[in-house]
């Protein structure tokens, strides 16, 4: 028997300390598709749209792709454009209704100015519209701030289970394979949710390192009980002022919901007994660059309270000013900057100019002025074709322009905010990674996918910023009480 599965997603994961809310300027910059773009974009890619178009494929099902809109994490996203990505995802489905389920894509970090549980709330309007008979299934980032809305408005809930997010497209194939089970009548899933009294620091969330690793591995324990379908732990995105905020536990089994609540509970135990592991030790500047010399290289460094892929601006110089300073070490670091892009281009490769970059420092906008060379000019366009942090295979930065510094370091200036999660922006712009003493990333731990195979030395450097990794510097509202690191009991 075939069925009809409708397939959306709004994806988006808000950082509330950012002032600049995220427009559908920032959507349609991204990924803003409709129908069959969305298996056009997707079907050999590594998220996990491809791994539902491909159950979906094998199993004969029919899947009718309806929106999917994904912006680079910013501020939360303005109410006239969730309404409008609202208003369109529900127009495309009333076009296909009936369906016999529904496979959906939030990240669950998502907020707008209207809705502080802006996952919770679209996913609650869709199984208001389906009804509770059609089974709502689908995939949740790692860094989602899980709200019990999300888990009552749906089925069953996976989330990614590495970091950086290399196992997309497997998560996004398990889930698929779970609603085929269900729709076969082989399985009966029943999730719940559990929220941890604990928010787990940003550098500590890399899945291959401790504290992480035991714990997944003792997860991978318990995931091996036959009534269990599903666990998925969520880390928490610490820069969203919400209720939700922090680190959650979801497990899925078939049909026995108090094994489900128990092993989630147990986990839950398991964390909280170490959760002073999950603190973490901050790098600062200075430290991390002393590190350069005994360290092999080329060094990356991530630079913490600019993680583009956490809502960071991109154009954080305090690394880079450190380095200028210094004049010790051949460096790349690329910086969001239009305006440094249209002045830039505006020489001819070769000819030597005055850069001049307006970057956040440590506590206010500051005048930056290089001299370099131009080096190159391009569209900025490049694609990245393994398995990435992200899942994508195009990746578009804007018109790019690629400097050197007199002491032959190289600065990339974009004119659109991107992500490091690929070796190619650098290969793709005619850069060297192997050449420097240090490579700057504006991330914590998704660069590492791409970076780690030309650099052998890895350091998270705590930097200022709306990104900074000690959450306990920010002032929230609403988060809630008691959490851990915030309350020590």
């Amino acid at each position: 028997m075939s069925f009809r599965i409708a397939l959306m997603g709004i994806y988006h994961e808000s950082n509330t300390f950012v002032h600049q809310a995220t427009t559908i300027l920032e959507f349609t910059e991204g990924k803003y598709l409709l129908g069959e773009a969305i298996r056009e974009e997707y079907q050999n890619a590594h998220n996990e749209i491809a791994g539902m178009l491909e159950v979906m494929d094998k199993e004969g099902m029919e899947l009718i792709p309806i929106l999917f809109a994904s912006a680079t994490p910013g501020g939360a996203v303005s109410k006239s454009t969730y309404g409008g990505l609202v208003n369109k995802m529900m127009e495309g489905l009333d076009q296909v209704l009936p369906v016999d389920a529904c496979l959906v894509i939030p990240h669950g970090a998502g907020v707008s100015e209207e809705f502080p549980d802006m996952d919770g709330h679209w996913l609650s309007l869709l199984r208001e519209k389906v009804g509770s008979e059609v089974p709502i299934f689908g995939t949740l980032d790692l860094h989602a701030n899980v709200s019990p809305l999300m888990v009552s408005s749906t089925n069953a809930l996976v989330a990614y289970k590495e970091n950086p997010h290399i196992d997309m497209r497997q998560r996004g194939a398990e889930a698929a394979q779970l609603l085929v089970d269900y729709l076969k009548g082989k399985t009966n899933p029943v999730q719940v949710l559990v929220q941890v009294p604990l928010a787990i620091s940003i550098e500590q969330q890399l899945t291959a390192n401790e504290p992480c690793k035991s714990l997944y591995l003792y997860v991978a324990e318990l995931a091996r009980d036959p009534e269990i379908l599903s666990i998925s732990i969520q880390h928490g995105f610490p820069y969203a002022d919400v209720e939700e905020m922090g680190t959650s536990i979801i497990v899925v089994a078939d049909g026995n919901h108090e094994k489900a609540l128990a092993l989630a509970k147990k986990i839950e135990t398991y964390i909280l007994d170490r959760k002073e592991s999950f603190v973490g030790e901050k790098l600062d500047i200075q430290s991390s660059l002393d590190l350069i010399d005994k360290s092999k290289k080329p060094v990356l460094l991530l630079d913490m309270g600019d993680n583009i892929g956490g809502g960071g601006p991109g154009n954080n110089c305090c690394i880079l000013d450190a380095f200028e300073k210094s004049k010790k070490y051949k460096y790349f670091v690329c910086i969001h900057d239009a305006e440094a892009v249209r002045v830039a281009a505006d020489h001819k490769p070769g000819e030597s100019f005055n850069l001049i970059i307006f970057g956040t420092g440590h506590d206010e906008l500051k005048i930056y002025r290089i001299p370099v060379k131009l080096l190159r000019v391009s569209n900025g366009e490049f694609q990245e074709r393994n398995p990435r942090h992200g899942g994508q295979i195009n990746i578009n930065m804007g018109k790019t322009v690629v400097v050197a510094t007199e002491e032959g370091s190289e600065i990339m200036l974009t004119t659109l905010r991107v992500m490091p999660f690929s070796l190619q922006q650098l290969i793709s712009q005619g850069v060297d990674p192997t050449q420097f003493d240090a490579i700057v990333a504006k991330g914590v731990n998704a660069p590492i996918a791409a970076y780690a195979p030309v650099c052998p030395t890895i350091i998270q450097v705590n930097t200022p910023g709306v990104t900074q990794a000690d959450m306990t510097l920010f002032k929230y509202h609403h988060r809630r009480k008691p959490l851990f690191p915030f309350e020590k009991n």
